[in-house]
């Protein structure tokens, strides 16, 4: 992380020279928006589509953008019950070596102090405490060596690609009094845009209560110490932004300025990745242009009703029932974050459940009425088609039978046999 001195220097400057850069803009086409830094990305936070992106897979230095695995790990160690909020980390002499560096963002702690998960785990997400992170790091794993092993296996887990961890917090190894985990002496994490985009998306999907911590604007630790969050475009703070409750920012001399953000507007939510910008400034400028360009030109749109069924394909065939095909429908209404004047630029397409549709085209009896037995989704024919983060869901609604499906006797199956061989001589 970019000393934490320096960050002190420029934020005031900053602050009065650009709050007035921060007001809405007008819609505006996805080439126009030349976008600063090496790397970005806008993601439809709901289905994982890719709204845009520059240099998605290029690997770069995410800095404190790491601690978003971080959190996700210990998220998921504390749904699994083998850590618990209420339960005391201790402090290793590593540990508070690195807290007590303040040109580092840090919490002090105490040798003998008593910290409990939860006052760690919010000094990691608010202020980017990195002494809490190791700590917990710790905790979990029993060394930050071997929590950096969990890193990169829960890396694969969850589809990333272009990643390599060589420690829990995004410093550089530098900085870690010779004591680095993983790698070399001056070593940082790498993670392609995608890579942490992809991240961001799974950790508020499957954690999405870390946005109630990571949205705090500030707080006193229990030795005292305020917290600043380092997010400045939370609604209240410099660079405030109608909508924003997360995620992580990210700097280093390597890695430069960097910043992962969600939004929500309406039933909107965004998520917005840049990387290795020139500034503060860029990193929340680039991030707001991102978020305009999102906000001004795509909706939530439903585009097929409840009981929705593709009038070319209105029915499903069965194998092995008493009727040979059945009706289907969606269950709910058919959602999807639409760009304006593209409402017509999407195809409903059945997506089959595979332990009912072995071969994804035919369902298999016995049916019940109202099984789910897969689901509708909207295939997009635009232009702007960049696809999806790997392991999101798309848009879905669920897929059930119209009608109940027995399975077919011996001898209904016996005399289709016959017929489909006598069928097949001629």
């Amino acid at each position: 992380m970019i000393k934490f001195l320096k960050r002190n220097i420029v934020s005031l400057f900053i602050a009065v020279l650009l709050v007035t850069t921060f007001v809405n803009t007008p819609a505006m086409a996805s080439p126009s928006l030349d976008v600063k830094g090496e790397s970005a990305m806008l993601i439809d936070a709901e289905s994982g589509r890719i709204l845009y992106q520059k240099n998605p897979d290029e690997k770069l230095h995410p800095a404190s953008m790491s601690k978003m695995m971080t959190e996700y790990i210990l998220l998921e160690n504390i749904k699994k019950g083998s850590i618990k909020w209420d339960q005391n980390v201790p402090i290793s002499d590593y540990v508070y070596k690195i807290s007590q560096n303040t040109t580092l963002s840090n919490v002090p702690l105490r040798k003998d102090g008593q910290y409990t998960v939860r006052e760690l785990y919010e000094s990691m997400a608010i202020y980017s405490a990195n002494g809490s992170t190791i700590a917990l790091a710790e905790l979990i794993a029993g060394t930050e060596a071997k929590f950096v092993d969990i890193m990169n296996d829960e890396a694969a887990k969850l589809g990333l690609k272009d990643y390599s961890f060589v420690n829990s917090t995004g410093l550089n190894n530098s900085d870690l009094i010779d004591m680095q985990p993983k790698g070399g002496k001056n070593d940082e994490n790498t993670m392609s845009a995608r890579a942490v985009a992809t991240l961001a998306y799974r950790l508020i999907h499957d954690y999405p209560e870390v946005l109630n911590t990571c949205s705090i604007t500030k707080k006193v630790f229990k030795e005292g110490t305020k917290m600043d969050n380092w997010n400045w475009m939370l609604p209240g703070l410099v660079f405030g932004y109608n909508g924003v409750d997360g995620l992580k920012t990210g700097s280093t001399d390597l890695g430069g300025y960097s910043f992962t953000a969600t939004a929500k507007r309406n039933d909107l939510r965004l998520i917005s990745v840049v990387m290795k910008t020139g500034s503060y400034e860029e990193r929340f400028g680039e991030t707001k242009k991102l978020l305009d360009y999102g906000f001004n030109n795509y909706s939530r749109k439903k585009l097929y009703p409840a009981g929705y069924k593709i009038a070319s394909n209105p029915e499903i065939p069965v194998t092995n029932g008493k009727q040979k095909k059945v009706a289907v429908e969606s269950k709910d209404a058919l959602v999807v974050t639409v760009k304006k004047g593209e409402e017509n630029s999407f195809q409903p397409v059945y997506e089959l459940n595979k332990s009912l549709s072995p071969n994804g085209s035919s369902l298999t009896a016995p049916l019940e009425k109202g099984q789910t037995i897969g689901y509708l989704t909207a295939k997009y024919k635009g232009s702007d088609s960049y696809g999806y983060l790997a392991g999101s869901k798309g848009d879905k609604a669920s897929l059930i039978t119209s009608a109940q499906v027995k399975k077919a006797g011996w001898l209904i199956m016996l005399f289709r046999n016959i017929a489909r061989f006598i069928s097949n001589l001629f």
